[in-house]
């Protein structure tokens, strides 16, 4: 039979009360009893005794004292109001003869010891009267006692056993749940819980144990999955052609993939765990990737040769707080060689085509030379042409040397005051025909009123061409582009404004990095060098070079010179 823990405790407690208050009604039902034998002795015989003693008293001073007799008769007249024995009414009525007669001669001696007789009589009847009620007191007392002490000792028992059950009713399955509780938060999720009671710690017990079951089942089933994907996640990150280390939040090594263990020279299971200070301690790569945390380029000696690799520090996070730090290593050796390649190409078809161009340039000179020859009208244009194009391919093979100066970082200036309006104007025309391509209109922004700045104009315009021509990229057709002049004291800012799909915030410090391009802008062609190259030029004359950009509402490139 099932009987729940709320029925229990009214039971138990129900029962506690009723013995409680039947213990109550004894006690009350014999303390009543014993005060109403009490007071009939009090208000019966023992006022008898008294009016008595008073008579007794009284009758000794009759001869002497006229109010004697006066206070004999009061007293009388109480004995006769408060007969309650037999008896005691003949005895009265014979003392109030006896009291008659000695009223008509209180000379005859007779009467005062007849009244004293029956004064003794009546105190006779009385004290017997007292001892017989005492006994009857005493009984009841002595019956209270026995009834009591059996109500109160059952009582004691019954309250002795609610006190030693009821916690234990309580307090043993709330222990075993407590434990059993203590053992899932550590997930030893083949706890059970066994309780032979039919209320609600059972059903909680049973709540309990299918709890657990699932638990259990549920974290064989995952432990199989989290393995499975430690081991694809392993598989794929060794596979990479790129080192990457794991530390915890400790700075402890988590993991190292297969190039890592090449660059460091050291074995995973060598020093996973470890603290990668310690490591350090004798490993100058790992001191070099401790020490140099801002330092994205990095040179290392690996397969044999000198190899580049860019440094990428990634925090991992968990709701906002750091709990451990992946360091990439990037192999751009193949793009520095590139563009070492590229730049040794560049300078030697740059300077291959200075010397037949020059030749060009110079037997165009000879020809227009009148002392050599007469030539025509449509000769001279045709002269002419060959002239012009000589010149602008002398200018492109001046630009190539320039880049190729960059790159290997013998940049040569021309340092000398040129207006603003001149380098934007230079830059624009080189950029005319890509921005109608796109139906892409360029606004100008330039003050009248502006100082000369101190520069190297071709390279200058160079940067501008470059921020023209990324803008020009990215910006959606039939847009606008701002390109603007401004001063502040005494330096020069250019700036170039679109209002393209912009460059989320984290890629803005990268951006200026050789061979750093955005992910997901998918642009095969380039190198990632034409920033970097503009931040070489700049930085040389003095300047500096910043962005700033909004996601989808567009960026700014700028660069700032002091004025001449």
């Amino acid at each position: 039979m099932r009987i729940n823990l709320k029925t229990k405790l009214i039971i138990s407690l129900g029962f506690l009360f009723l013995v409680i208050l039947l213990f109550g009604v004894l006690g009350v039902f014999y303390i009543n009893k014993l005060s109403t034998d009490a007071e009939n002795i009090i208000r019966n015989n023992y006022e008898t005794l008294v009016y008595s003693n008073n008579m007794l008293k009284a009758i000794d001073e009759i001869p002497k004292n006229k109010k004697a007799s006066e206070n004999f008769e009061v007293n009388l007249k109480k004995q006769e109001t408060n007969i309650t024995e037999s008896g005691e009414k003949q005895a009265t009525e014979e003392l109030r003869k006896n009291f008659e007669e000695l009223k008509k001669d209180p000379r005859d001696a007779s009467n005062y010891n007849d009244i004293r007789q029956t004064l003794q009589e009546i105190n006779n009847i009385n004290q017997a009267a007292i001892y017989k009620k005492n006994e009857i007191a005493k009984h009841t007392s002595e019956e209270a006692i026995f009834w009591l002490t059996i109500t109160f000792s059952f009582l004691s028992l019954v309250a002795f056993t609610l006190v030693m059950n009821i916690p234990r009713v309580i307090a043993t399955p709330v222990r075993a749940l407590s434990e059993g509780i203590t053992e899932i938060a550590n997930k030893n999720y083949r706890k059970r819980i066994y309780l032979d009671q039919k209320d609600e710690f059972g059903d909680l017990a049973n709540t309990f144990n299918v709890m657990a079951q699932k638990l259990d089942e549920y974290e064989h089933s995952n432990l199989a999955k989290i393995k499975f994907e430690k081991s694809r996640i392993e598989t794929i990150i060794n596979q990479m052609k790129d080192g990457i280390i794991g530390l915890d939040e400790k700075k402890n090594i988590l993991f190292l993939n297969a190039i890592a263990e090449k660059l460091l020279g050291l074995k995973e299971s060598e020093i996973i765990g470890k603290y990668t200070a310690d490591i350090a301690l004798k490993n100058d790569l790992m001191r070099m990737l401790l020490q140099n945390r801002n330092e994205n380029e990095l040179k290392i000696y690996a397969d044999n040769k000198e190899s580049y690799f860019n440094k990428y520090v990634l925090d991992v996070t968990n709701n906002d707080e750091v709990i451990g730090q992946v360091i990439v290593l990037r192999n751009i050796t193949p793009f520095h060689e590139l563009n070492e390649a590229k730049t040794n190409f560049i300078a030697t078809v740059s300077h291959e085509l200075k010397t037949p161009i020059s030749s060009i340039k110079m037997s165009a000179q000879l020809l227009a030379d009148s002392r050599v020859s007469a030539l025509s009208t449509d000769q001279k244009e045709l002269l002419k042409s060959i002239t012009d194009d000589a010149d602008r391919l002398l200018k492109i093979t001046s630009e190539l040397l320039n880049m190729s100066q960059a790159e290997t970082g013998n940049i040569q200036l021309k340092l000398q005051p040129v207006q603003p309006a001149i380098i934007v104007e230079q830059a624009l025309q080189a950029v005319l025909f890509q921005a109608q391509q796109k139906n892409i209109s360029i606004q100008k922004n330039i003050p009248q009123q502006l100082s000369a700045v101190q520069a190297d104009a071709e390279k200058t315009s160079w940067v501008l061409i470059n921020f023209l021509t990324n803008a020009i990229k990215y910006s959606p057709e039939s847009s606008a582009i701002e390109i603007s002049v401004s001063q502040t004291e005494n330096k020069i800012t250019f700036a170039v404004a679109d209002h393209g799909k912009g460059i989320e915030e984290k890629y803005l410090p990268k951006l200026f990095d050789r061979y750093f391009k955005v992910p997901g802008t998918y642009e095969r062609s380039g190198t990632g060098l034409g920033l970097a190259i503009s931040k070489e030029f700049i930085e040389a004359q003095g300047g500096t070079i910043r962005v700033q950009s909004v996601l989808n509402e567009g960026s700014i490139f700028s660069f700032t010179l002091s004025a001449a």
